[in-house]
């Protein structure tokens, strides 16, 4: 018997430790319990430490109140255009209302994704594909819209709706690839171009600044050059008005400038003027003048230095002119020498035997033999 009292006693414990186990409910934080008495709803518990009848009450459903997070399989979607396109969705829920939740539907996940296929496609449905891959926003909008209202019903309040990827088929994709490339290779080319032509167009402004300034420049600098030559010109005449050469001076420069005029390859005709001789001649006579003057002329000191002094000078002058003038005549014997298509000599009555046959005046001399002077010079005495 007392085995049997205690066996009874232990029963009585252990149903009593159950029937206290059932009967407190500690609920945590954001969620909630839906309890059922006899089969019937009868209250949501809340989170903490609630107490239930034990037998009598029972949790039905236990519901999650945070928000989550539903990402449905890739849907098939025909577009306006005809294309089927596989579109990927996430949808973020909060449940508001856990008795809805619970007894309002069935299964509200499965509900939620039946409804977002149906409206996926009524919404790209009505979208051309370039439009459908450009206008997720407008996409998301949709949606959110229509599950917010059917699913608000339902306890469950939609937060958020994105499109996580749009994938055309494998030839569209080619298709858009080769498509996307030849417009930026479009776009290449024309940036290439207006860039080449942009360049020739700085270039061909350069270049007509840079010879607008070239032609500036050889303008002023003819200008400047012709303005220096007048002046020096006008400076050569003032001064030889002033210094009122005589004809023995001029022929001096000009026997200087013989040599001159004989260099040149070019040359192929040499003259010696006739009037050469005679002004060498009349220096000539001039020094010797005043050579042959006696010193004691009745003249001052000074104007006895004087005479000297110029007699120095024309004295210097005339062996200038003489040996500038064998020196021309070298010259011109050595250009006489030369083969055909270098420079001949010609000169005066003078430097050639008797009269031309048109008579006294220019014509066409010998070549005299190299070191000697030609026929009929006369050096000046």
């Amino acid at each position: 018997m007392e085995a049997l009292l205690y066996v009874f006693l232990l029963g009585v414990a252990a149903f009593a430790l159950v029937v206290l186990v059932r009967a407190v409910r500690i609920v945590p934080q954001q969620e909630a319990y839906i309890v059922e008495r006899l089969g019937r709803y009868r209250i949501t518990l809340q989170p903490g430490l609630n107490l239930l009848m034990p037998v009598v009450d029972k949790v039905r459903e236990k519901v999650d109140l945070r928000e989550q997070v539903f990402t449905s399989l890739p849907q098939p979607v025909i577009t306006s255009d005809n294309l089927v396109v596989s579109i990927d969705t996430v949808l973020y829920y909060v449940v508001t209302d856990p008795r809805l939740a619970v007894y309002a539907i069935e299964d509200f996940l499965q509900a939620i994704e039946q409804l977002t296929v149906t409206t996926l496609r009524n919404v790209i449905g009505s979208m051309d594909l370039e439009r459908a891959l450009t206008s997720r926003d407008d996409i998301n909008r949709q949606l959110r819209g229509v599950l917010d209202e059917t699913t608000g019903k339902w306890g469950i309040r939609i937060t958020r709706v994105e499109i996580k990827a749009i994938d055309p088929p494998p030839s569209i994709r080619d298709s858009m690839e080769k498509q996307m490339r030849a417009e930026r290779d479009r776009r290449a080319a024309i940036l290439q171009a207006e860039g080449h032509k942009q360049s020739q167009i700085l270039t061909a402004e350069g270049d007509k600044q840079a010879s607008i300034l070239r032609a500036e420049g050889s303008r002023e600098a003819q200008v400047l050059h012709a303005e220096g030559q007048a002046k020096a010109t006008r400076m050569v005449a003032d001064a030889i008005h002033r210094a009122n050469p005589d004809p023995k001076l001029l022929a001096y420069q000009y026997v200087q400038a013989l040599p001159l005029i004989a260099q040149g390859e070019a040359n192929k005709l040499w003259i010696i003027p006739s009037e050469l001789t005679k002004a060498l001649e009349g220096i000539g006579s001039v020094v010797g003048r005043l050579q042959d003057q006696p010193a004691e002329a009745t003249v001052s000191g000074e104007e006895s230095e004087e005479i000297a002094r110029i007699t120095e000078e024309a004295r210097a002058a005339a062996e200038d002119a003489q040996r500038e003038a064998e020196s021309a005549v070298r010259e011109a014997a050595q250009a006489a020498r030369q083969p055909a298509g270098r420079p001949a000599v010609t000169g005066p009555p003078e430097l050639t035997e008797g009269p031309g046959p048109a008579g006294p005046g220019p014509a066409t001399g010998s070549a005299p033999q190299q070191g000697q002077p030609p026929q009929g010079w006369q050096r000046p005495s």
